[in-house]
C-alpha cells in the first residue's frame, strides 16, 4: 500500500523517534500527545488525533476516518515529533481540525486492503477505457480506491481543463461509489512512479519530501559552469521535466556575473607540476577550485584558480 520502500522509510522514522524525541521533550514546549502522523497512500500523509490515549508504535496499522468513510493507514510519526512537524508544516496557525484515528488495523482490515489492491488494476483498465470511449484529451496517471470502496479517486494530467461530467456518471453506475476527479502536476506524476532518478536513488518526491511545489532556488545553471560549452541539462531537468528538487539543496548563486569572465582549463588537459605531470580531473566554479591527480599513484590535489593560474602552464 505504501510504495516498495514503505520499509525504510519507517525504520528512520523509528531510529529518528529514539534519537530526537527527548531531546524535544526537553525544551520546554507544551504539545498534545495524541497527535499521530499516518502515512497513506502513495506516501501521503496526513495527522490525526489518537482519542485512545494509548500508545502507538510507529509502522502499526490504524483506520482513520476519511470523508464520510474510512481508510487505511500506517502510524509515520507520534508524539513530540509528530507535534513539531504539524508545528514547522503551520497547521496550528491555521487552526485546522484533525481527523480522528477511528481503531488499531486488525487482520481482517489487512484482508480488506489486499481486496483494494486486487480490484483496483480492473478499476483502472475500465477507467481508461472509459477515457477513450468519452474521447476525453487527459491522461489517467493513478486511481485509489478507499478501503469502504464507498469512494473512487481518480487522478490525472491534462493541458487543459476537460469536462468529465459525463465520465463520472458512467464510472459511478459502473463502480456504485463516489467518483472524484483530482488533476495533479507533473511532478505530483512523477512522485507516484515511485521510480530511481538519475543518481541510482529513489526520487526525492517518493521518498522523503512531504509536500511537491515548484523549487524557486533549481535556477537554469549558467554557461560558466560548463566551460567546455557541453550541455548538461539532463543533470538539471527531473522525470517531470522541471528542475530537480535536489538543486535546492546545492550552493545557491553560485555563478555571479564576475564568475562568468573566469577562464578554466578543459577538464582531462595536462599539466606539468613539481611532482610531474598531473591531468585535470574536476572543476568547481562555485569554489574557484581546480582538482589535479596525478596518473603514477592516482595522488589528487585541491589548488584555487589563483594558484593554479600562478603555478601551471597548461600543455
Amino acid at each position: 500500500m505504501l510504495g516498495d520502500y514503505a520499509g525504510v522509510r519507517l525504520q528512520l522514522s523509528r531510529m529518528l523517534h529514539k534519537e530526537i524525541e527527548q531531546l524535544y521533550e526537553d525544551t520546554g514546549e507544551s504539545y498534545n500527545a495524541n497527535i499521530c502522523e499516518i502515512e497513506l497512500k502513495c506516501s501521503h500523509r496526513e495527522f490525526f488525533v489518537n482519542p485512545t490515549n494509548e500508545s502507538v508504535e510507529v509502522g502499526r496499522g490504524v483506520i482513520v476516518e476519511a470523508d464520510g468513510g474510512y481508510d487505511y493507514g500506517i502510524v509515520y510519526s507520534t508524539g513530540a515529533i509528530a507535534a513539531k512537524k504539524m508545528k514547522l508544516k503551520g497547521l496550528e496557525l491555521k487552526g485546522e481540525e484533525l481527523g480522528t484515528i477511528l481503531r488499531f488495523a486488525e487482520e481482517k482490515d489487512a484482508q480488506e486492503l489486499r481486496e483494494v489492491k486486487e480490484r483496483e488494476p480492473e478499476i483502472r483498465r475500465m477507467c481508461t477505457g472509459k477515457i477513450k470511449k468519452h474521447g476525453l484529451d487527459m491522461k489517467l496517471v493513478d486511481i485509489e480506491l478507499r478501503l469502504d470502496q464507498q469512494k473512487v479517486t481518480i487522478f490525472y494530467t491534462a493541458t487543459h481543463r476537460v469536462d468529465f461530467r459525463s465520465l463520472v456518471r458512467d464510472l459511478a453506475s459502473e463502480f456504485k461509489a463516489r467518483i472524484q476527479m483530482v488533476q495533479i502536476t507533473t511532478r505530483e506524476e512523477a512522485r507516484r512512479a515511485n521510480s530511481f532518478g538519475a543518481c541510482g536513488c529513489v526520487l526525492c518526491c517518493s521518498s522523503w519530501i512531504q509536500k511537491i511545489h515548484a523549487n524557486p532556488f533549481a535556477e537554469k545553471q549558467h554557461a560558466a559552469e560548463f566551460p567546455q560549452g557541453e550541455n548538461h541539462t539532463y543533470n538539471i531537468i527531473g522525470q517531470c521535466n522541471r528542475p530537480k528538487c535536489c538543486l535546492g539543496y546545492s550552493k545557491h548563486g553560485s555563478c555571479k556575473k564576475h564568475d562568468r569572465n573566469e577562464s578554466y582549463p578543459p577538464l582531462g588537459s595536462k599539466v606539468t607540476t613539481a611532482d610531474g605531470m598531473a591531468i585535470i580531473e574536476s572543476i568547481d566554479p562555485a569554489g574557484k577550485k581546480i582538482c589535479l591527480r596525478y596518473p603514477e599513484d592516482g595522488k589528487e590535489t585541491v589548488l584555487s584558480l589563483q594558484e593554479f593560474n600562478a603555478m601551471f602552464v597548461k600543455k
